[in-house]
Parts: structure tokens; C-alpha cells; sequence
């Protein structure tokens, strides 16, 4: 029988690392820093290029383009009453 010795020394307490040496913390805190960079970029984005400004006559533009489609030019008929009636004869056409 081998009997255990007293006089070996104990083993030295470990100090515990500061938590920024831990790779999962750094794992876990990249997510919401990622965002945080992420939303400053898109705000610098929006800021330094505005969009474009409407039209200051757009409602008269739209208008013009709804009597365009209401009273269309001779042989500028609609994709859809052009195919259905492309061998019609044109006094057989529906107006």
C-alpha cells in the first residue's frame, strides 16, 4: 500500500481572468455592436444622400396620364384589347 503524502504542497488557488479575456463574451456582445455600427452607417447614408424631390406639379402629371388612358391615340390601344383584337377587322372592334 502507497500512502499519500502530507507534504506535497496544495495547489495554488487559480485567479479568475477578467471577463474580456473570454472568447464567448466577445462572441455574444459582436451581435448588438454590429447593429449599433450598422444603424450609424444607414444614418449617415440617409443624411448625406436625400432623396430626390416630387414633382412640384405631380398631381397635374397624374392627371394628364388619366386622360391619356381614358381618350388613347389611334393605334395606341391597351397590350390586353390589342392582342384580343389583333385580326379583328376595325370596324369590328369593341370602343
Amino acid at each position: 500500500m502507497s500512502s499519500i503524502s502530507s507534504s506535497a504542497p496544495a495547489p495554488a488557488p487559480v485567479q479568475a481572468a477578467p471577463w474580456w479575456k473570454f472568447g464567448h463574451v466577445w462572441l455574444v456582445l459582436s451581435g448588438p455592436a454590429i447593429v449599433v455600427v450598422a444603424g450609424f452607417v444607414t444614418l449617415w447614408i440617409a443624411v448625406s444622400s436625400p432623396d430626390p424631390v416630387v414633382a412640384e406639379d405631380y398631381y397635374q402629371q397624374g392627371i394628364d396620364i388619366n386622360k391619356r388612358l381614358e381618350n388613347p391615340e389611334p393605334g395606341m390601344a391597351p397590350a390586353l384589347k390589342g392582342r384580343n383584337h389583333a385580326v379583328t377587322p376595325l370596324k369590328d372592334q369593341p370602343r
